[in-house]
């Protein structure tokens, strides 16, 4: 155990600031005696002790001081300050009196801290010039309300920036505000380069707490750069390689210098360059071609004009407009054509890449591959109009057609006729003739009606309405189709339903008559022949057995009389039953 008296306190108590600081003290009295009194000190600015508080074990003496209202004692006789500030950083002296043990102390370093806010940094918004003669400002980091004050450093793309001589400043202003707390400015000024366009800054704000070094970095920043033109590219959008006739084209020109030179375009002619500025945007650099033709290909020469410096570039670029032209058909032989001959039909075209050829009928049906089409065995209906379509496999949408009509000529051929035409007197009747021929032919009646003709390809055909009279049913009508090359004409011929149906009713009823003699003369051989028995008065019906034997009773009905007799009754206007048209034959044996 220790002989004498004993006091021991932290050497250092960090509280921030506007928080309660705990100082606390511990003593240790030989014998476990106890405590006369403790004094609490604070050390001025001038090295002074000044009482703070005196306590004994009956009561706690306060002294009027700055600190009163401040201040609080625990049981284990701590001192705390509330609501401390910057004025509190410094000594505090714990001072222990123990009768005839003595008397013993010890100090405590208060100090304080604000954590500085994070750090604002502003960029230098106007730009800096790599061809700069000062060394420009990049950009300003401030951080407020610190205590104590921190440490500012700067950093480029990762890694930090020390000054260096005539490239690198970076100045710092400490300011203390009337709280107490600091506010630290950091400027940083370095040439820069056209590298550093891309290149992003920030600061970091150093602080000390617990012994230990925090820190606390601001946002990243990139400052505009501004330097002159190196390179001058043109291009055409979309690929030269893939332009074709009727399309809007750009020539795009671009330059690596910030901000961005005067753009000029400029096109070779036989002897000098036409100036097409007029039809560019020359400020970003693009001059729009639209419905592109062959007489747009040429040589393009962009230049650029840098401000700054007045410094020129240029570059030129080809630009090839791909096309078809020229595209025609021959047709072999060239002379009209016959029904039975035969044609070879020839496509040709021009382009600067290479062509691919299709044949397709009228209907859009593609019917052969490559420059030629042979059509054999020509008829009228083989007639038609044949199409061409040349492709340029190597630039999409690159295509044009070419129309040729295969005609085959001759004298009309009628195909088709209403004939026989069954009809009733005073009934209105179309007639109709079908034909085909070329040239088109003309279609005439020999009859007079409304005529309604109808055309389709080498087709033709006419409706004629006409009313049925007297003279029609015995002449009928002549249908006459005509061209340059010849006719052809056909009857149609006209029935009266009437007298057909009273003819077809005389018919049946002779077969009839016919029928019944046959069946007759049968029955009457076999009976001779003594395969029918019968007897001398009697007669039998040979279709039921059961009836007596002495009849023989025959009734005959034919399939073909029933339609007779529909026949009958269509043309009469009765109804008369099969039995009443025929009757039964009844043979009697002798």
């Amino acid at each position: 155990a220790a002989s004498k008296l004993e006091v021991s306190m932290p050497a250092v108590v960090e509280v921030e600031i506007g928080s309660t600081a705990r100082l606390e003290c511990n003593f240790h009295i030989p014998g476990n005696g106890s405590y006369t009194y403790i004094n609490w000190f604070y050390i001025d600015h001038r090295s002074n002790r000044v009482r703070l508080c005196h306590i004994t074990s009956s009561e706690i003496l306060e002294e009027n001081t700055d600190y009163k209202g401040r201040l609080s004692v625990g049981e284990d006789k701590a001192l705390s300050i509330s609501r401390v500030t910057v004025l509190d950083t410094r000594t505090f002296v714990c001072q222990v009196g123990a009768g005839s043990h003595g008397e013993g102390e010890n100090h405590t370093e208060l100090h304080v801290y604000k954590v500085p806010e994070a750090p604002e940094i502003t960029a230098n918004s106007a730009g800096i010039s790599v061809q700069s003669s000062d060394i420009p400002q990049i950009a300003q980091c401030v951080s407020r309300n610190s205590f104590p004050h921190p440490n500012i450093t700067w950093h480029k793309n990762g890694e930090k920036l020390q000054p260096e001589e005539n490239k690198v400043k970076i100045p710092t202003t400490l300011t203390r505000e009337s709280s107490g707390l600091y506010t630290v400015s950091s400027t940083l000024f370095a040439n820069v380069t056209r590298e550093d366009r891309n290149s992003l800054f920030y600061c970091t704000v150093h602080y000390w707490l617990q012994g230990k070094i925090h820190t606390v970095e601001s946002r990243r920043v990139n400052v505009t750069i501004f330097y002159p033109a190196e390179h001058v590219k043109l291009q055409v959008v979309p690929s030269s390689a893939l332009v074709k006739e009727g399309d809007d084209i750009k020539l795009v020109c671009e330059a690596d210098g910030n901000p961005a030179p005067v753009f000029s375009f400029y096109k070779r002619m036989l002897e000098n360059w036409e100036d097409l500025s007029s039809l560019a945007d020359t400020n970003s650099g693009v001059l729009n071609l639209h419905g592109v033709n062959k007489s747009s290909s040429g040589l393009y020469r962009c230049q650029t004009l840098d401000l700054d410096d007045l410094r020129q570039m240029e570059k030129d670029v080809e630009l090839v407009v791909n096309y078809i032209e020229g595209v025609r058909v021959k047709m072999e032989p060239s002379s009209p054509l016959q029904e039975g001959d035969s044609v070879r039909l020839s496509c040709d075209a021009h382009s600067p890449v290479a062509l691919d050829y299709q044949w397709r009928d009228e209907k859009g049906r593609k019917v052969a591959e490559g420059n030629q089409l042979f059509l054999s065995n020509l008829t009228f209906e083989t007639s038609s109009n044949f199409s061409c379509k040349v492709m340029a496999p190597s630039v999409p949408g690159l295509e044009q057609s070419k129309q040729v009509a295969v005609a085959v000529q001759g004298k009309p051929r009628i195909v088709a006729i209403s004939s026989p035409l069954y009809v009733r007197q005073d009934e209105v009747v179309n007639l109709t003739c079908k034909a085909i021929a070329f040239p088109r032919p003309s279609v005439h009646w020999s009859v007079n009606g409304t005529a309604h003709e109808y055309v389709e390809n080498q087709h033709i055909a006419s409706n004629l309405t006409v009313r049925v009279n007297h003279d029609l049913l015995r002449a009928g009508a002549m249908c006459r189709v005509s061209n340059a090359l010849g006719v052809s004409e056909k009857h149609i011929q006209l029935l009266d339903q009437k007298t057909e149906s009273k003819g077809v009713i005389i018919v049946a009823i002779i077969v009839c008559i016919l029928v019944v003699a046959v069946l007759g003369s049968v029955i009457y051989f076999l009976h001779k022949k003594g395969k029918i028995p019968c007897g001398r008065t009697g007669k039998q019906d040979i279709t039921k057995p059961e009836a007596r034997k002495d009849k023989i009773v025959v009734e005959v009905k034919s399939d073909k009389l029933s339609e007779e007799a529909g026949l009958l009754q269509g043309a009469n206007g009765e109804k008369r039953s099969a039995a009443d048209q025929v009757g039964q034959s009844v043979v009697h044996s002798p």
